[in-house]
């Protein structure tokens, strides 16, 4: 528990997960077991992203830099934590929490362009495949990239750099497991309605305005899906969108419940459970779903399955071999016997 004179001190104070809940160090477990899935998923479908010739293609180098903002974003937040919730310390010092709100900020805004321009790779590889490898070219996939980690950083730093020039009064504990530029203005000794206005409009940009693309784009894919011929064209783009979409939907839904809703309708519970799909329970199943959805994704992770459990088989067959072995007869050995059946 924190005691002395914490209250003169400048560090914000976090409560955690559902202050209160009589069960708190269960959930906690949970969250580290769903992390450490996170963490495990995201790392191999990069990795196999990179090592499998099949899978350099745009649609995955963006899947991949997904990947690694989800590693991010879950070892950003759920580290901390967990620390806290352990060691008992629940306080965080306010460069702790400015670089916390920073990171989270850009790494949930580069996600959402980055879902963007995924949409956009998938409607100009079903709708104009002629000239999909004119329109997204190497170069266009590495400018999309760079424009998604880049407006992110530049949006995040904009937004940290005006929420944390608020003075603040009154008590340092937040109801959140991590600082969250809303939950640390609460009581900012200032008018912040001019800056929550801001936080509106970028919502705005940054979740309505890709989310009309996104659905715009994937409308014309359908329609172009509905006149393909060939069933087996018509599965594989309606799976690979599918995933896509899903993703999409885990992704935008909290954050639109987050920031779209009006103030009144906020309550620490709702936005903590809101909060907690969003940064921890996503990053887990992306993975997931583009592995169990997507056939070139899952036929890779097969292939490489077999091949690590072939190379195990084949390392333990030897060991077998060299621990049963027959001593070999030295050269003096054989010379003897030679001589003996000759004799």
């Amino acid at each position: 528990m924190e005691t002395g004179n914490e209250t003169l001190s400048t560090d914000f104070i976090l409560l955690g997960l559902f202050p209160g809940m009589r069960h708190t160090g269960l959930l906690v477990s949970i969250v580290l077991l769903v992390c450490t899935i996170a963490i495990t998923g995201n790392t191999n479908l990069i990795f196999l992203i990179w090592a499998d010739p099949r899978l350099h293609t745009s649609m995955y180098f963006l899947l991949s830099q997904l990947s690694l903002a989800d590693l991010a974003f879950i070892s950003s937040i759920v580290p901390k934590m967990v620390t806290n919730f352990f060691s008992g310390r629940r306080k965080i010092s306010p460069t702790g929490c400015g670089a916390q709100v920073f990171f989270t900020l850009a790494l949930g805004i580069a996600e959402c362009l980055l879902l963007t321009f995924m949409a956009y790779d998938r409607y100009v590889a079903i709708c104009h495949p002629l000239k999909y490898s004119i329109i997204i070219s190497r170069q266009v996939t590495h400018l999309m990239s760079v424009g998604s980690w880049v407006g992110g950083a530049l949006a995040s730093l904009v937004h940290t750099s005006y929420a944390l020039h608020f003075p603040l009064c009154g008590p340092r504990e937040r109801h959140h497991f991590f600082c969250e530029v809303k939950a640390i203005l609460k009581p900012s000794c200032k008018d912040t309605s001019a800056y929550e206005k801001g936080v509106v409009m970028t919502s705005t940009a940054v979740v309505l305005l890709p989310i009309g693309l996104i659905l715009t784009s994937y409308t014309l894919i359908f329609l172009q899906v509905l006149q393909m011929n060939s069933p087996e064209g018509r599965n594989k783009a309606l799976a690979t969108c599918s995933s896509h979409l899903t993703v999409v939907t885990f992704d935008y839904g909290p954050a639109t419940l987050i920031y779209m809703r009006p103030g009144s309708s906020h309550t620490p519970i709702s936005n903590q459970a809101l909060f907690m799909f969003d940064t921890i329970l996503t990053p887990m199943l992306n993975p997931l779903i583009y592995s169990l959805r997507n056939r070139e994704v899952g036929g890779s992770m097969r292939k490489k399955a077999v091949l690590i459990a072939t190379s195990r088989v084949g390392k333990a067959m030897l060991s077998i071999l060299t621990l049963h072995r027959l001593p070999t007869p030295s050269p003096e050995a054989s010379s003897t016997a030679l001589l003996a059946e000759l004799q």
